[in-house]
């Protein structure tokens, strides 16, 4: 039972891999019918579960609502997919965000469950040091904003440099990660090489000792509710 119920757990997920927009495409009847297949033994596991469990302590467990409501979720959006696509009405299935509930909530995914409820108890934690990194970034966006935005720079494509406040804050968002290194600060760089120390600053402050500082509050928080459970 375990082994059949993980597999239309697996199956289930693997759904979004073929359905509009898809990687693999495949017929919406065909979609359909191994979704509504899995729905099917959802609901026959939990029935089980009711038939063997005390009413009271069956209803008492937000396991089992958490799966009734997933699938009836699940059965509307499918029927109002599939009217609306009768009626060649473009939609989508919003209903896919529901599927890792199945994952979660069954008796044998306790592991899972633990490991979810660690994250969900340690996500108010490292919310301070989240909100510590964004002051941090929308700073630095201001300076930089300050910094090169009247000296009409360019990118290499021919763009205007930090003169838009929110491209800025992505822009410098995307550099904590390295991913537009160096390139994001050439046209500055070229304009003085003194400006190079504004960025060094920033992957300093921000890559090197708020990511480390936010790693170290994660991890040390997860560890800490993990060993609670």
């Amino acid at each position: 039972m375990r082994t059949a119920t993980y597999f239309f757990i697996f199956l289930n997920l693997s759904l979004a891999l073929f359905e509009e927009p898809a990687v693999y495409p495949l017929p919406f009847l065909a979609t359909a019918v191994l979704e509504v297949l899995c729905l099917l033994v959802f609901l026959g596991r939990l029935t089980h579960f009711a038939k063997v469990t005390l009413h009271n302590v069956f209803w008492k467990d937000t396991k089992n609502i958490c799966i009734m409501v997933a699938i009836l979720l699940s059965l509307t959006d499918l029927a109002i997919y599939g009217v609306l696509r009768l009626y060649d009405v473009r939609s989508i299935r919003w209903s896919r965000i529901v599927r890792p509930i199945f994952l979660i909530n069954f008796a044998e995914s306790r592991q899972i469950r633990r490991a979810f409820r660690s994250i969900r108890n340690t996500l108010p934690e490292i919310t301070y040091v989240f909100l510590l990194f964004m002051f941090s970034l929308l700073m630095f966006s201001l300076m930089a904003l300050k910094l090169f935005g009247e000296r009409n720079l360019q990118t290499a494509e021919g763009l205007p440099y930090f003169r838009n406040y929110l491209e800025i804050v992505f822009d410098l968002y995307v550099l904590v990660t390295t991913a537009n290194s160096p390139d994001v600060m050439m046209p500055a760089f070229d304009f003085s090489s003194w400006y190079a120390l504004f960025f060094i600053a920033f992957v300093i402050v921000n890559t090197y000792i708020f990511m480390s500082l936010f790693l170290a509050v994660v991890y040390n928080n997860y560890k800490k509710h993990l060993k609670v459970m």
